[in-house]
């Protein structure tokens, strides 16, 4: 969990100005892919992985550690040729993954939440799951297990080959010649991203694009075709937590609905997006049939919210440097405290974001317990000796973002709800 923290105190910051360069050159070019509310909810969405994935809440079904301890024919040292097989194995393992949970119904539900932007952009990249809580490919590593790959190997290479897919999450790279033969890039996952019937369910590659060209999943971006964003049922929140949970819970449901037994138990492991026909008739869900024509989701939002939604964002991101800085110092079970709160004030103020009245009784559940945590702890989990009258300084905080919170819901998203009845 530590050297995790540490690794992320440095990357998010990272991370963050690149998004902020993107933007800016959007701004300098006139043309906005970036919009403030998709953006902060993409960046929210990494926010709860990263915190997850530091407080160790995926398991393997099948550790890497026991396959090289069973099945290793090889016992080889940590060399640079050591490096470079593992990454292309990794590779591999991360083609079948990705392309899998494009193909089957419930593999699709941890996936989803990546692919729920309907604009792409390099925060979109941050767009990753929490619903991910067992790890169900370790077998895909196998052939590193049985070359007797250390696990450290593995383990150093995983985040590095994670990070090395942001950075080509953006509309503003076009072709880039001959590397499109070999390397995953900006054009190849835009089509990716797309939902367009050219190109949905192609290009799984995550470094390398010739895993897709040897296994039939390769399609070029077409000049004539230009890629729309999004997921075919489109999430219609900005709140991550939300989107992790949308397709499992349209699964529980078609599953209970189904009158045939047998699509009970098949509907987990069908196609994706495949539903019992009665359940579909009785039961419908809105999919976009025209890629070319529907409206995107909540872009009319006051200047007031947008930039409270920016403050929220980066003051939870102080907290969770903090966090991360900090894990050791914190120590176990209190930071899976830390954990939930940082959980719930995303889901707070995303509710916010969502226009949602409810969204009041998240951020007030969100003051009780700051306090409570305060209170009980003495300081915000040692936070003071490092910043003084730190207490004082998050209770005015807290404080402020319940009013705040109080002031959208009772006034403006009132006056919002009476203008659109008056036109009607």
């Amino acid at each position: 969990m530590e050297e995790y923290g540490k690794i992320l105190v440095i990357a998010m910051p990272f991370f963050l100005f690149l998004i902020i360069i993107e933007r800016t050159y959007g701004y300098f070019k006139g043309v906005n892919h970036t919009p403030m509310m998709d953006s902060i909810s993409s960046i929210s969405s990494g926010m709860t992985n990263a915190v997850k994935d530091a407080l160790g809440l995926s398991i393997a079904i099948i550790s890497y550690g026991w396959m090289v301890t069973q099945l290793a024919i090889l016992t080889i040292e940590a060399t640079i040729l050591t490096y470079v097989i593992a990454f292309f194995v990794i590779d591999f393992y991360g083609y079948w993954s990705h392309r899998w949970a494009h193909q089957i119904n419930f593999f699709w539900n941890k996936h989803a939440i990546h692919h729920s932007s309907e604009e792409f952009n390099l925060a979109c990249a941050l767009r990753q799951p929490i619903s991910s809580f067992v790890n169900l490919f370790t077998f895909l590593l196998l052939p590193a297990a049985v070359l007797g790959i250390p696990s450290k190997v593995i383990a150093i290479l995983l985040p590095l080959h994670l990070f090395l897919q942001f950075w080509y999450h953006t509309r503003y790279i076009g072709k880039l010649g001959f590397l499109e033969k070999i390397m995953v890039t900006p054009s190849h996952h835009r089509v990716h991203h797309a939902i367009n019937p050219e190109y949905i369910d192609k290009n799984h590659g995550q470094i390398f694009i010739f895993w897709d060209k040897w296994f039939g999943t390769f399609q070029e971006e077409l000049d004539t075709v230009p890629p729309v964003f999004g997921i075919t049922r489109p999430a219609q929140t900005w709140n991550p937590i939300r989107i992790n949970f949308q397709h499992l819970w349209l699964l529980i449901n078609d599953a209970y609905h189904a009158e045939n037994w047998i699509d009970k138990f098949t509907i987990w492991f069908k196609p994706t997006g495949w539903r019992p026909k009665d359940v579909d008739e009785k039961y419908p869900v809105a999919k976009i049939t025209d890629v070319y024509r529907f409206d995107k989701y909540g872009h009319q939002h006051s200047a007031l919210l947008k930039y409270w939604s920016v403050v929220q964002l980066f003051v939870t991101l102080g907290l969770i440097s903090y966090l991360f800085g900090n894990i050791a110092t914190i120590g176990l079970p209190t930071i899976f405290v830390y954990g939930l709160f940082i959980f719930l004030t995303v889901y707070s103020y995303t509710e916010l974001m969502d226009t949602r009245k409810f969204s009041v009784f998240w951020e007030g559940l969100r003051f009780i317990v700051s306090i409570g945590i305060i209170y009980y702890f003495g300081d915000w989990f040692g936070m003071s000796k490092l910043i003084p009258f730190s207490n004082w300084i998050l209770v005015g905080y807290f404080m402020l973002s319940m009013a705040m919170s109080s002031y959208f819901v009772i006034v403006e998203f009132n006056k919002k709800q009476k203008t659109r009845s008056f036109d009607h």
